[in-house]
């Protein structure tokens, strides 16, 4: 990430830059309007990860930026939200004098929310001993005067976690309340507004559904819980166990009553489908008493196996979010040969970065 090039004022020219260079990426598949969701020009990351510098008696939060080969000094960081910007200036504080904390320290991580909770992570390359323990503990309860904070303790084996190791994050999507529990080291969305568009945008698209709908790669159920409105029901999969417990968590805090969650691989989950093979983790699970028309996929990075590509296509309408244009460009090849596209967007998600975050929606020819 290239650090200098954060400026606020300079945030319009560069979503436009990313509008720009989406569209000309995805003119031969002849898609609609591009639709554009701005983030926040600051503060808007709800989570960060800062490298610890020692240098004598001082010590302070760092970033490598690649642009300029170096390491920056990071008292403040402009994408943090202003809640992990403010336990930045406080820990750092109770950090230096304390030598039980602050020996062996090399990387702290914050994961915060919009409901005002903030979990902060040491990580250490040495073991934590009953020394640690105690000092940290007075760490938390004097910290927790201002902050509504968690604080886990990690070296190599170990991990100790002086509360819980998680967050519980609340949205407003489209003026109702849905709750998230985040958990450290878990995937979650790091940019909680646009998150929130992203979510009412793929409501907006499915709404009026007809049937069920199937979802791959659920993760914690992000889009699981907000989409369980537009259908009868809700089959979805995903393969991390820590992701799929939070899942389930979910699902009982927002009282869904129509999710089955699946811990399956996508690949695994398209062999059960298409009857390949069994698996015990479907034993009582009629997948054919599910009518799904729409299928939801929001895969990593590497996009969609070619296995799971056929499944997809089986479905009248595809709602797709990618993290990664150049395998969407690849899926959409495929996809497109039976499919449309009738919706398209932009989610700024990391704001001066080169990442780009879409979603499109496509219906069958």
């Amino acid at each position: 990430m290239n650090l200098a090039a954060m400026d606020p004022n300079n945030y319009a020219t560069q979503l436009e830059q990313k509008r720009i260079k989406l569209e000309q990426a995805f003119a031969d598949f002849t898609p609609p309007v591009l639709e554009v969701f701005a983030s926040e020009p600051a503060n808007y990351r709800m989570r960060a990860e800062f490298r610890m510098w020692h240098e004598g008696e001082d010590l302070y939060y760092y970033m490598f930026d690649k642009e300029l080969n170096a390491k920056v000094r990071c008292d403040q960081y402009l994408p943090a939200g202003t809640l992990i910007n403010q336990m930045m200036a406080a820990l750092i504080e109770e950090l230096k004098p304390s030598p039980s904390l602050r020996y062996r320290l090399f990387q702290v991580d914050f994961l915060s929310t919009l409901s005002g909770e903030i979990l902060v992570s040491l990580l250490y390359h040495r073991q934590l001993d009953a020394q640690w323990h105690e000092d940290a503990s007075a760490l938390k309860a004097k910290l927790a005067k201002q902050f509504n904070v968690n604080l886990i303790g990690r070296a190599r084996k170990q991990k100790i976690d002086l509360d819980k190791d998680f967050v519980t994050e609340k949205l407003n999507v489209n003026g109702k309340t849905l709750l998230y529990k985040q958990i450290e080291n878990s995937f979650t969305q790091p940019n909680a507004n646009v998150s929130v568009k992203m979510l009412e945008w793929a409501i907006n698209a499915t709404q009026n559904s007809q049937g069920d709908l199937l979802e791959l790669y659920c993760g914690n159920g992000n889009f699981t819980i907000a989409l369980a409105q537009n259908f009868s029901r809700v089959l979805a999969t995903e393969l991390a166990k820590p992701s799929v417990d939070a899942a389930q968590y979910n699902i009982e805090i927002n009282k869904v009553d129509n999710v089955q969650i699946i811990r399956m691989s996508a690949e695994d989950f398209s062999d059960a489908m298409a009857k390949k093979r069994s698996f015990r983790r479907l034993e009582g699970i009629d997948l054919d008493s599910y009518d799904c028309n729409t299928i939801f996929v929001d895969p990593p990075r590497a996009g969609i196996d070619d296995e799971t590509l056929k499944l997809v296509q089986g479905y009248e309408r595809i709602l797709y979010i990618s993290c990664n244009p150049s395998t969407l460009k690849d899926n959409l090849t495929v996809l497109g040969i039976t499919h449309k596209i009738t919706r398209f967007a932009l989610f700024d998600q990391f704001p001066y970065t080169d990442h780009m975050e879409s979603g499109v929606l496509l219906e069958r020819k």
